[in-house]
């Protein structure tokens, strides 16, 4: 039997907390697959034309239409996330920021955007501290968590180099949505309600009126969150896109969307301005990679957290995965012990390079491998992690996509508001929520990531791509907060280790490993092993080994990230599409 597991059906215990699907416990089984591993969803979507991959069906669907029209992948991505920042609020918006990976067939390269924004310069560390106390943090609602939002220049830049298609014709499906509406989806729904809930008691306190667009805009008149199959209309929205079609990113940063995010600002006792906003530009990056049996994987530099990935990566060279089994105690170990000590490194040292570059090579190399790999053991789980020295040799909500054509041009695109919908300040008749996205500074002065004026905040969204002999094999991601990295390897390694095609990869059960000193933490605030939460699908007699060992079990909680990839066959130019089971998207080809 395949991997060991339970062919007749995994049991599954519905009993989640607030993330699960249903509130009481039940026992089912799954339907039988006459193909495929039996805890697939369903089988890879195949086409040669084109494909997307989105969190949201009609999101997807748009994005084909702009293939179909004449569009390349860049095009359709842009018209993808455009409709997505509509239907999907619960994770993404034009109020927040973005980071890409294309691949280029015509040069056969990789290219990296950094899309984020920076904190206000009239913000200054004292301020912060002086408002929030020596010993707290900044607040994820409200003013001070709010940085420039960065998304809608990440499109025209990416658009400039690569774009075909006008962007009007680019964003006119996703003003269409807005304006005539559309209905939600289950888990869309499910997320939008649990947003609302933690607004509520700012909505209804009149001293928080700085919400009350938020209130307007997101709930219904009878004062509810939509329902599944409940129809959404946003013309504010609407009317923020077709500007932004008309007038070009300047519409956005130096026009009078501009001026209205300033106006309300001050009006609410904010700091982001209108200078703030026309000095954004985003940044054309070089990705880094490691080679992992063969595959060039890449990932974006700090002051994203991809880099862990690839540090988690050449420690789990060594190690022969494939051998040890899927779903294994010792691979499971394994690579959740290589993630510990990559987050060690990732709260020590990732930072926006501009203020603090990180030691990349160094942290991605060889030697440093061996050296972080020597500390682990098979029999125990290591007591307590620190970072290293390369010198010397967890949640937030997200929404990624990606499109491939029929060219070969790959997009990798992940875009996010951060926590929940964002700050909960969205700016008067603009119909979107600005991000909270500083959050994630730290108040340690002697931190590379500390608060200062005109800084980019670390950044958990992460977008991920194959190479193999300089062709794009697979663009992906994986969105959730810190999970980000740990499922970029559970997806890689189940795909190169032990051989599942790109939506068995996605399906099967994940683990999340929590515990990690935070990107936001002083020094010595490690919270010893941590928590590993596993999802159902893990046999038992794996878990007892793990506890054996030392890992301390959490809940299967629902926050193991949503996925979706495209794999590209090299020989063929067939296009497999994967969508995430646990969330509402789609992959779709034509």
């Amino acid at each position: 039997m395949k991997f060991g597991l339970v062919a007749a059906g995994i049991t599954i215990l519905m009993a989640f907390s607030e993330f699960g699907a249903h509130a009481h416990a039940q026992t089912f089984y799954p339907g039988d697959r006459v193909s495929g591993d039996h805890f697939a969803t369903r089988s890879p979507v195949t086409a040669t034309g084109g494909m997307a991959a989105t969190a949201h069906p009609l999101a997807t669907q748009v994005a084909l239409d702009v293939l179909k029209a004449g569009g390349n992948a860049v095009d359709a991505a842009i018209a993808a996330n455009a409709a997505i920042g509509l239907m999907e609020p619960t994770g993404n918006g034009i109020g927040g920021d973005l980071f890409v990976i294309v691949y280029d067939p015509e040069t056969r390269q990789v290219y990296g955007l950094n899309g984020a924004g920076r904190s206000p310069l009239g913000l200054s560390y004292d301020q912060v501290v002086e408002t929030v106390g020596e010993d707290g943090a900044i607040p994820s609602l409200g003013a001070m968590s709010v940085s420039v939002p960065g998304a809608v220049d990440g499109w025209f830049t990416l658009h400039d180099r690569f774009g075909r298609m006008p962007m009007q014709d680019i964003l006119a499906p996703a003003i269409r949505y807005a304006e005539t509406g559309f209905p939600l989806t289950q888990t869309i729904a499910y997320y939008w309600n649990r947003n609302m809930r933690i607004l509520a008691n700012r909505f209804e306190d009149n001293r928080f009126e700085e919400f009350a667009n938020a209130r307007a805009i997101y709930l219904t008149e009878s004062g509810d969150a939509p329902g599944e199959g409940e129809m959404f209309r946003n013309p504010d929205l609407a009317n923020t896109y077709r500007q932004i079609a008309a007038g070009g990113r300047d519409a956005f940063y130096e026009g009078e969307i501009a001026r209205t995010i300033d106006a309300y600002m001050q009006r609410i006792g904010g700091w982001l301005r209108y200078e703030d906003l026309a000095n954004h530009r985003s940044q054309w990056i070089e990705p880094v990679s490691v080679n992992y049996r063969g595959y060039d994987v890449w990932e974006l530099p700090p002051q994203g957290q991809g880099v862990a990935a690839l540090q988690m990566l050449q420690v789990l060279e060594a190690y022969d995965l494939a051998g040890m089994g899927f779903m294994s105690a010792d691979a499971l170990h394994v690579m959740v012990e290589a993630k510990r000590l990559a987050f060690e490194d990732r709260a020590r040292f990732y930072a926006d390079p501009d203020f603090a570059p990180a030691p990349v090579s160094a942290l991605i190399s060889d030697a440093y491998a061996v050296e972080r790999r020597a500390l682990i053991s098979m029999d125990q789980v290591m007591p307590q992690v620190t970072h290293g020295d390369p010198a010397i040799l967890e949640e937030g909500d997200t929404t990624y996509l990606t499109v491939a054509d029929g060219a070969g041009m790959m997009v990798s695109l992940i875009q996010s508001n951060f926590r929940g919908m964002g700050s909960g300040l969205a700016p008067d008749g603009l119909g979107f929520m600005l991000q909270n996205r500083g959050e994630l500074f730290s108040l340690d002065p002697d931190h590379p990531n500390v608060y200062a004026p005109g800084k980019r905040p670390f950044h958990t969204i992460i977008p991920a791509m194959i190479t193999k002999n300089g062709e794009g094999l697979m663009s992906f991601g994986l969105m959730g907060g810190a999970m980000q990295p740990q499922g970029h390897v559970q997806i890689i390694t189940n795909i190169i280790d032990f051989g599942l095609n790109v939506q068995e990869a996605g399906d099967a059960a994940r683990w999340r490993h929590e515990g990690s000193t935070s990107e936001t933490a002083s020094a010595g605030e490690n919270a010893g092993v941590g928590v590993l939460h596993l999802e159902t699908g893990v046999p038992t007699e794996v878990r007892m080994d793990l506890e054996a060992r030392g890992h301390v079990l959490g809940a299967s909680d629902g926050g193991f990230g949503g996925y979706q990839a495209i794999w590209r066959d090299p020989e063929t130019g067939v296009l497999h599409g994967a969508s995430e089971m646990r969330k509402d998207g789609n992959a779709q080809g034509y």
